[in-house]
């Protein structure tokens, strides 16, 4: 396709902010969106640390409990650079999310493997969702032509890469195995 003038038209990846006010308003929707699932899981995940029968896989949900405060302190600061109010949307696949883990702690027994493997798989759904939205929110920002946001939203998606890592290895390392042997 060629311009009036007969020039191939430029494309790009990237746009201004003001250009694109729908995409802009889609962008800072799901940062809302985030920011109330974040908030949500500084109360979910300490009932799962606590439901945890290995310690490692209490210590990592310590762990990533404290990154997530970090996470939110992260989201303020994208509304911050964004001019935007700090303001939460409820978010339906968290709290989806967070009511199935709930399920597991309440059909699984106290003190057992099973339950771990439970709480792990709930985690790791969480996580994979925590991806998803970071990795697609990531992008978007940098299409929008916003690279400090872009990388603070970057900094939380490895930290969500890395929690469902660990996740993975405490359960390969011998959490499954024992939730095998249990009757």
């Amino acid at each position: 396709m060629k311009t009036k003038s007969g020039s191939e038209p430029k494309l790009s990846t990237k746009t201004s902010i003001a250009e694109e006010p729908a995409l802009k308003e889609l962008f800072i929707d799901g940062i809302k969106d985030l920011y109330w699932a974040e908030n949500h899981l500084l109360k979910v995940l300490p009932k799962m640390q606590k439901s945890a029968t290995s310690a490692e896989l209490a210590g990592a949900i310590g762990k990533h409990l404290d990154e997530t405060r970090g996470q939110v302190a992260r989201l303020e600061q994208i509304f911050t650079l964004l001019d935007e109010k700090a303001q939460a949307k409820k978010c339906d696949a968290m709290e989806g999310l967070a009511k199935e883990g709930e399920s597991i702690l309440e059909s699984t027994e106290s003190g057992t493997a099973t339950r771990d493997v439970g709480i792990i798989l709930a985690s790791q759904k969480v996580e994979h969702y925590e991806i998803a939205s970071y990795g697609g929110l990531a992008q978007l920002a940098t299409t929008l032509g916003l690279s400090e946001v872009s990388a603070l939203l970057v900094q939380t998606l490895e930290e969500e890469k890395r929690a469902d890592i660990t996740l993975s290895k405490i359960a390969e390392a011998n959490i499954n195995q024992q939730a095998s042997t249990e009757s």
